[in-house]
C-alpha cells in the first residue's frame, strides 16, 4: 500500500507554526529562566534565542550566577 496523495498534501501532513504559540513558547521559557534565579528584568530584555540558549544547560546558568554571586560578595568585604 502506498502512502497516497491524502497524506502529502502540504499543510495536512504537517501544521503551520502559529505566532500565538511562539509568544506562548517563549513567555514559558522566560518564566523558566527566572526561576533557575536570573533577575525578571534581564529576562525581560533578553532576546529569544539567548534565552534558549540558556536553558540548553540549566546548571552552568544556576552555576555562574552563584559564581557572580560570591564574587560580589567577596568584593563587597574588600
Amino acid at each position: 500500500m502506498g502512502t497516497g496523495r491524502t497524506l502529502n498534501k502540504k499543510p495536512i501532513s504537517r501544521p503551520k507554526k502559529s505566532e500565538g504559540e511562539r509568544r506562548r513558547r517563549q513567555k514559558v521559557q522566560k518564566a523558566r529562566l527566572a526561576k533557575l534565579g536570573v533577575d525578571k528584568a534581564v529576562v525581560a530584555k533578553m532576546q529569544p534565542l539567548v534565552v534558549r540558549t540558556m536553558l540548553r544547560r540549566p546548571k552552568k546558568v544556576v552555576a555562574a550566577l552563584q559564581a557572580a554571586k560570591v564574587a560580589k560578595v567577596a568584593k563587597a568585604g574588600k
